[in-house]
């Protein structure tokens, strides 16, 4: 996390799949084609709103706490955007801040999940919406985002409890978008094009992280 700039993915974007929906439907001229299409964007029909549960999150082992509006954009993903990829990030600070600063509109930064040092973990946003957390609108829309509590100079914060736990998490998330578990797809902050961030930095052991999601990727649900 550290310090954010004002993230420029503000405005809803129909991705590429929907602007292509109608040279797709003028060229088959299906009508079961064009019916898909159209009931796979209904919502974003002003004033209609896709049905969700309140609370409802995504991954079993979470506590549900809502990030402010401001800090993320109303998604249907993986159908407008495909998921390829986890990012991962540090909060540079307590668990307690990153809640925070994710609740403030002021913010315009939040991310999916956050996971504590005790292997706690806290979703904010629906995987399906689009976080404002890499700083970049493409690697927004195609991954989630996960922060991890502590700071990038601190190799005492990421505790095993917090590689354990996040290892499940980012495991269950390739699993469910059909990731590739590799660092090509699990991949830091640093490593987005064009941030100005360093997580989760020096300390961070991506060999034992990946270890850990590969392990927890291929044992029993």
């Amino acid at each position: 996390m550290g310090q954010r700039k004002a993230s420029t993915d503000g405005d809803r974007k129909v991705g590429r799949r929907a602007l292509l929906i109608g040279g797709l439907v003028a060229a088959t001229g299906t009508a079961v084609l064009a019916r898909d299409e159209l009931a796979r964007l209904w919502w974003r029909t002003p004033g209609v709103e896709k049905p969700r549960k309140e609370g409802e999150v995504d991954y079993a082992g979470a506590r549900w706490v809502a990030a402010s509006d401001a800090n993320w954009r109303r998604a249907d993903r993986p159908d407008d955007f495909g998921i390829d990829m986890v990012i991962v990030h540090v909060t540079q600070g307590s668990f307690d801040s990153a809640v925070k600063a994710f609740q403030d509109p002021g913010h315009k930064a939040a991310t999916h999940y956050i996971v504590r040092q005790d292997g706690h973990v806290t979703q904010m946003i629906r995987e399906l919406d689009v976080a404002y957390h890499a700083g970049n609108r493409d690697y927004n829309e195609r991954s989630v985002g996960i922060e991890h509590e502590g700071f990038v100079d601190r190799p005492q914060d990421f505790t095993d409890e917090m590689y354990e736990a996040s290892a499940r998490l980012t495991a269950r998330i390739c699993a469910r978008y059909d990731i590739p578990v590799d660092r090509e797809h699990i991949i830091g902050h640093v490593e987005v094009p064009g941030t100005d961030h360093t997580d989760p930095g020096p300390h961070w052991d991506w060999k034992k992280y990946m270890r850990l999601v590969r392990e927890a990727r291929t044992a029993p649900a």
